[in-house]
């Protein structure tokens, strides 16, 4: 439904205390008496198209939180699209004591599912919200510029713990960009300049924490061969001339060596890994 600037509705509407509040009483019971069609849907756009100013006056409530006013009044609209389409004035309710919550919880619906930078359970929102409320009564009072925890969870009725939550929530609304600058730092020192790297010795300590048990296992001779070649920097030929034995004998040997560690550091891991799914 595409509602466009308020139309005249009746001319012997009476205003009501807003001069956004036009007459609608009689409109709305010929509604309930129509069955569904154009001319239905027509009549209800007329009635969502007279109460449009009080959406914006009521969107005009949550400006500066982030979101345009453009897109606030569109929710309100939204809200009052359906606010008309759920009123039953057999009820004895005004439409504006119905459509107001349902306008506003709207709005506050879109803010919660859809401005929000990290997931933040519902639950953690309102206590969000109750906390600000709280903050912001308590600093009005005369010696409570930054009140307490203790202070907040008195004042809000919750428990210091959900106030902690709250807090953090607080500072979870909107995420900060790597590349923003550091307040008090030099020009151009950013967030991202403060983050570190992975340490490359640590993947090389996991990697020889892992060999260690499978060199425990060779013979003296092979564990003396991988000394010789990696530790003291011989070549094969050397190595072969000081064992006694042929360089294509000591190059089979590395090979086999080799294929030994490789095959007992994996099957070491595959145990692991089934140990863990098994807990």
């Amino acid at each position: 439904m595409t509602l466009q600037s308020p139309t005249p509705m009746s001319a012997h509407r009476a205003r009501r205390p807003h001069n956004d509040a036009p007459d609608t009483d009689a409109d709305f019971r010929r509604l309930c008496a129509m069955d569904e069609g154009a001319e239905k849907d027509l009549l209800q756009q007329r009635i969502a198209e007279a109460w449009l100013p009080m959406a914006h006056r009521l969107a005009l409530r949550f400006r500066n939180r982030g979101e345009s006013l453009e897109d606030l009044q569109q929710v309100a609209a939204l809200g009052l699209v359906k606010a008309v389409s759920r009123y039953d004035p057999d009820r004895g309710s005004a439409f504006e004591s119905f459509a107001v919550p349902t306008v506003v919880g709207e709005i506050k619906r879109h803010f919660r599912d859809h401005l929000w930078d990290l997931h933040v359970p519902r639950r953690v929102q309102e206590l969000r919200n109750r906390v600000r409320t709280s903050i912001r009564d308590l600093t009005l009072q005369p010696g409570t510029d930054s009140p307490t925890v203790a202070q907040v969870a008195r004042h809000s009725g919750l428990t210091e713990e959900e106030v902690l939550d709250g807090l953090e929530a607080l500072e979870s609304y909107r995420t900060l960009s790597l590349d923003a600058q550091l307040t008090g730092a030099e020009d151009g020192y950013s967030l991202a300049d403060t983050l570190g790297s992975a340490e490359p010795g640590f993947d090389q300590v996991v990697q020889r924490e892992a060999v260690k048990p499978e060199l425990q296992k060779l013979p003296e001779r092979e564990r003396r061969i991988l000394y010789m070649r990696f530790f003291q920097g011989m070549t094969q030929s050397r190595i072969a001339e000081e064992l006694g034995i042929s360089q294509m004998h000591v190059s089979r040997l590395l090979s086999r060596t080799f294929e030994a560690i490789r095959q007992g550091v994996e099957t070491s891991e595959e145990r692991t890994c089934h140990t863990r799914v098994a807990a």
